[in-house]
């Protein structure tokens, strides 16, 4: 019987923290969680707890891509796909050769 469960990884991979790091600072940095984290006054402490949150569930992305475990991913996405009536606009930055 499958039981869902939060695992805690001990074991720290230095290069998924940097990227787990960067990737929520690239998904706050001039988002609209700005504006809420002002509107409601979010104290700093709160906001370095929800980047940590943040962070701590990429680098668990990261992992099961990085070990291919599309199991695990694909109950994940099915366990939290709730609306899908939502319009996506895929967004990305960074250099690109010109």
């Amino acid at each position: 019987m499958k039981v869902w469960t939060t695992l805690k990884i001990k074991d720290q991979n230095k290069l998924i923290n940097k990227i787990a790091i960067s990737l929520t600072n690239y998904i706050y940095k001039n988002s609209p969680i700005n504006d809420i984290v002002n509107k409601y006054k979010i104290s700093d402490e709160d906001k370095k707890e929800l980047d940590k949150y943040t962070q701590n569930r990429i680098a668990g992305l990261l992992m099961l891509y990085g070990s291919k475990n599309t199991s695990r991913i694909n109950d994940i996405v099915n366990k939290y796909l709730t609306n899908t009536d939502i319009d996506i606009s895929p967004e990305l930055e960074g250099y690109i050769e010109k």
